[in-house]
């Protein structure tokens, strides 16, 4: 394959910690997003949307030590496939470290034109990202739910991608990102 041993396609242990803890983090943090009570004018981040708060911050400090991570650790040479293929997975990657960065921005000055007081981890304030009543602030709300929506479908489509890698093609692309088996 591509004149590497398997082993050497594989994903590094750290770069394998943040892929399966992203799939848990986005995972709760949507069905808080889908539980939590609409945000009206005069709403408190309290119980849910205080839960979603914590939740984006962290996500936002993963997804840089990732970003870091990445740009410091190569990752391992791409499988055989068409141009095509390979073309699709790096924009959809490139696509998903954006969104995992710019997603939680919005959300972040959302809520600063709100208000409320954002906090990395509930502990340390972080400074506001738009001035309280901010149009732009407040309308950035909706634009987050779009872009949160637009990261669901990425992350479906990177899904069925290795699905489709590892029920059809049978390439081994899934295995590169799963644990070594003994």
């Amino acid at each position: 394959m591509n004149g590497f041993s398997f082993a050497q396609q594989r994903y590094d242990a750290v770069s394998r910690f943040f892929h399966w803890t992203f799939l848990l983090l986005l995972t709760v943090e949507f069905l808080i997003a889908w539980t939590m009570p609409d945000i009206h004018k005069g709403t408190l981040p309290k119980g849910l949307i205080s839960w979603h708060l914590f939740l984006g911050t962290f996500i936002l400090a993963m997804a840089l030590l990732r970003v870091l991570w990445r740009l410091t650790h190569a990752a391992p040479a791409s499988l055989p496939m068409p141009h095509w293929q390979e073309l699709a997975a790096k924009i959809t990657h490139g696509l998903l470290y954006v969104i995992l960065i710019v997603l939680p921005l919005m959300g972040w000055a959302n809520a600063s034109s709100r208000g409320w007081d954002v906090k990395l981890l509930g502990l340390l304030s972080l400074p506001a990202l738009s001035p309280k009543g901010s149009p732009w602030g407040l309308e950035i709300g909706d634009i987050h739910q779009a872009v949160a929506i637009g990261l669901l479908v990425l992350v479906g489509l990177h899904a069925a991608a290795a699905i489709f890698h590892h029920w059809i093609l049978r390439d081994g692309t899934l295995a590169r990102m799963l644990p070594a088996k003994k």
